[in-house]
């Protein structure tokens, strides 16, 4: 009977270890846990510091082409809004379409960070949004929408009314959100390969970042960086020579 407590005591603390083993390591955007020490942190994360295209970027001197139409096509759908304690996250895989390079990327989620990440000839804006997009082999191309000061965005107040305040917990948004709303009625953009700008930091992401603004709040600002308790941008990373289009 003893060996057998022994054994199922055995199984259950190796089940445990595995279970510890395969959780993401925790991070952050302070502390021990901030980005210069992301890649400290697991293996797993080693290419948020040895990447070469890592984002994000601050964007200059950009090379004139012919970009194809931005083309999006968007949805009113019910939502639902997470607190995962890095950011606000609205999930998404309602028939919301991204169509770049002749492929079709699916919107999963949007999200949001202040300041923002990226910057746009060494300005930085006191919101930024990227909707992330995937298409059917796992790819995925980032849209990057830049907020500066000014009204209030309607669609962003109606996200921010159930904006969950404690980490770990969500809501259901019973309104239509109309995510139009939250982009710029002028869609020039820039573009350039980088990667995710959390853990961990995958790179051979597709860039798209919007040339014009929409405008936000200080209100709505103050309300998200409340919630959030600490900024929750990534700094700017090494270009390392990195071509951006336009």
């Amino acid at each position: 009977m003893k060996l057998r407590v022994l054994m199922v005591s055995a199984l259950l603390a190796t089940a445990s270890l595995n279970a510890q083993a395969s959780e993401h390591p925790a991070w952050s955007y302070d502390g021990n846990g901030s980005p210069e020490h992301w890649a400290e942190l697991s293996p797993e994360y080693s290419q948020c510091q040895t990447g070469a295209n890592q984002s994000p970027i601050n964007i200059t001197a950009a090379l004139k082409t012919n970009l194809e139409p931005l083309n999006l096509r968007f949805m009113e759908l019910p939502l639902k809004e997470v607190n995962n304690g890095h950011t606000i996250q609205v999930a998404d895989k309602g028939g919301d379409i991204l169509t770049l390079d002749n492929q079709t990327f699916e919107l999963q989620q949007f999200h949001f960070h202040t300041p923002s990440e990226n910057t746009i000839e060494g300005r930085s804006f006191p919101l930024e949004a990227h909707f992330v997009h995937q298409n059917a082999t796992g790819e995925i191309a980032v849209v990057a929408v830049m907020f500066r000061p000014g009204e209030e965005n309607k669609e962003l107040s109606k996200l921010w009314q159930h904006m969950p305040a404690s980490a770990g917990s969500e809501t259901a948004i019973s309104q239509k959100i109309d995510l139009k709303g939250l982009f710029p009625k002028e869609m020039s953009y820039y573009r350039f390969s980088g990667s995710l700008t959390t853990p961990p930091c995958t790179e051979g992401v597709r860039w798209i970042v919007m040339k014009q603004p929409v405008t936000v709040s200080e209100q709505q600002v103050k309300q998200f960086a409340a919630v959030m308790r600490h900024p929750n941008n990534r700094p700017v990373q090494p270009a390392h020579g990195r071509v951006v289009v336009e």
